[in-house]
């Protein structure tokens, strides 16, 4: 009997037992089933299906649910302004982004054009088309602009009457509201790293196999007409050149993917070399990519042609080789051939780097100032600091209008985003490596200016309209 009660006994805690495990499995099968509801619906945002009020409701719901919680506790969710991609940068359908004090929910999708809580639309510059804009804009409504990109990749934008249409700006100009200048250039410790630094005897030696000169570019006949110049300088000294444009020395197997050019096998090439050929592809002031901190960081003196302000950027006043300097390309290449057969006059361009002496303070102001780092985790990343101050200044307005007072207004002016007219070399180019890309860059340019003041007329007007009426205007004369 004692055993049988046993039994009994341990079937009743059994049952008991898988009772309670299926409440409990039910209930977060449930849950999850919800959860997935959610994220359908949420997903479906991006396609712009929802209406504002709905998209708001399922805002609302994440947010009970604690998926966008940070440590400081969310209670109205329709307390938060919008800050509204219309060009699909972040691909995020909705966030609630920290930044400081303020927060903001940051989203792609366009269902919240009209959503009276909508204070900003932010653009890439690359992605910026007439095809479609947040047309009309309504007083509230900021505009913002990132871009860091060559003027190449949307040329109107550099231009008066477009670049003056934004509040807020990002851009690598030193004037624009969050000047991302120094966007390719990690930290001070990065120059001064002796990591890739081959020493000069060895290089020395190595002159019998390498040129004096190397040229790494596969983006041919840019605006800059780079190419031209490389060519010429090529009929009076030593280059080797890599890339696509005026190859004639092959990279490894394993290092001709354009993805490996910041591969540790590459440095170790380029670090072999007394010089580095580093020409921009546009010529536009704070214009500097990692052409110019490359050879830097690797120990290696830089040819630098791009930025007509570069010499406010150059870790020392003898770091670098002005292309713009030289008359002519006869005339750098005797200069070049002075330095690689003096080694005291060469190392006055790297004693900088061998002392880790960086003398300007501009430079290093800028590094230490910034509020954004570069593959640096513990770090914002720029884009996270543009939408932050965008955000910080929409909240700065509704206090002030919480105030009883007028809100600010903000605007870009053309130091935020100017570049010249591309320029062509007049040296004579042999038929077989003429190409038309070369001629394509002003007639571009000049076509721009007629762009950006017809979509400023129809910008102004404030009324939505079609590819064919913009055009229209563009080659109304």
């Amino acid at each position: 009997m004692v055993r049988i009660r046993k039994k009994q006994l341990w079937a009743s805690c059994l049952c008991i037992t898988v009772a309670s495990f299926l409440l409990i499995s039910f209930q977060v099968v449930s849950e999850l089933g919800k959860f997935e509801r959610l994220k359908i619906e949420n997903s479906n945002l991006k396609d712009g299906q929802q209406k504002p009020e709905e998209a708001t409701k399922h805002l609302h719901l994440f947010l009970k649910k604690g998926l966008y919680q940070n440590k400081k506790k969310i209670s109205k969710a329709d307390s938060y302004p919008i800050m509204l991609w219309w060009s699909p940068l972040t691909g995020e359908t909705g966030r609630l982004g920290h930044c400081g004090a303020d927060s903001c929910f940051f989203t792609i999708n366009r269902s919240y054009q009209h959503h009276h809580l909508t204070k900003a639309f932010l653009f890439y510059g690359t992605d910026f088309s007439i095809d479609s804009l947040p047309l009309p804009r309504k007083v509230h409504h900021d505009w913002a602009l990132f871009h860091e990109e060559s003027p190449k990749n949307n040329y109107k934008l550099f231009h008066e009457p477009v670049i003056t249409l934004f509040n807020h700006t990002a851009t690598f100009s030193r004037h624009s509201h969050l000047p991302l200048t120094t966007q390719y250039l990690e930290s001070v410790d990065a120059l001064k790293s002796l990591r890739y630094m081959v020493p000069l005897h060895t290089k020395n030696s190595l002159r019998q196999r390498l040129a004096p000169l190397v040229y790494v570019q596969s983006d041919c006949d840019p605006p800059s007409d780079r190419d031209s110049y490389v060519r010429e300088l090529m009929s009076h000294i030593q280059v080797d050149s890599y890339g696509e444009c005026l190859r004639n020395r092959d990279l490894p197997p394993q290092l001709k993917n354009p993805a490996s050019m910041d591969d540790d096998g590459f440095y170790r090439i380029l670090a072999q070399y007394k010089f580095i050929l580093a020409f921009e592809n546009a010529v536009c002031d704070d214009y500097i990519t990692e052409k110019f901190w490359r050879p830097l960081k690797l120990g290696v003196v830089p040819v630098y042609y791009g930025s007509p302000s570069i010499t406010d950027w150059l870790p020392s006043n003898k770091s670098a080789i002005l292309v713009n300097g030289f008359s002519h390309p006869r005339e750098l290449a005797g200069f070049i051939k002075q330095l690689d057969n003096n080694d005291k006059e060469y190392e006055a361009y790297i004693e900088w780097k061998l002392k880790g002496e960086i003398s300007n303070h501009r430079l290093l102001t800028t590094l230490k100032e910034r509020r954004w780092g570069v593959q640096d985790i513990t770090q914002d990343n720029y884009i996270d600091a543009f939408e932050c101050m965008v955000c910080n200044k929409v909240w700065e307005n509704i206090r002030l209008q919480e105030k009883g007072f007028l809100p600010k207004r903000w605007n870009a002016d053309v130091t935020h985003l100017s570049c010249p007219k591309p320029q062509a070399f007049a040296f004579p180019i042999p038929a077989l490596q003429w190409t038309s890309l070369r001629e394509m860059w002003i007639p571009s340019f000049e076509q721009s200016k007629k762009e950006a003041r017809a979509l400023r007329h129809l910008v102004e007007r404030n009324q939505n309209f079609t590819a064919q009426e913009f055009w229209a205007l563009v080659f109304k004369d």
